[in-house]
């Protein structure tokens, strides 16, 4: 599929893409929070700076898009066809940064939790967030 707009409406468009506070992360924490979890929310003290932190239970979440979290398997995901060469490496360090983050938080002994923005679609939200409070207690 051809790109729809210039390079430079498609820069200004990604310079708009946030990196936190983003939506699956507020459904994430609004409904943690209005379960009684008590959290940091991108605690630059902990490795990764992860999107919710619950000292209590010594317990990580990481929200992940799709995208740029390169989610195996989801049709959310998709290699873009142009630029591919930027894109894979972008996106590969993107995967190689998790697995750092993740393993040296297991290592501090951290429980960590990946949530994944496809399973935050209405469909099947209620049952992912359900999953995710027993993950974490």
């Amino acid at each position: 599929m051809a790109d729809n707009h210039s390079k430079e409406i498609r820069s200004y468009n990604m310079s708009k893409i946030k990196s936190d506070s983003t939506k699956p992360e507020e459904i994430v924490r609004k409904y943690l929070f209005s379960r009684g979890f008590r959290y940091r929310k991108n605690d630059k003290r902990v490795v990764g700076k992860p999107d919710v932190v619950l000292p209590k239970y010594k317990t990580i979440v990481f929200v992940h898009g799709c995208f740029w979290h390169m989610h195996e398997n989801c049709p959310d995901f998709v290699l873009p066809k142009t630029n591919t060469e930027y894109w894979e490496s972008k996106l590969f360090g993107n995967k190689a940064r998790d697995e750092r983050i993740t393993s040296k938080l297991l290592e501090n002994g951290w429980k960590v939790i990946v949530v994944w923005e496809c399973e935050l679609k209405t469909a099947i939200k209620d049952e992912r967030l359900s999953n995710l409070c027993e993950e974490i207690t």
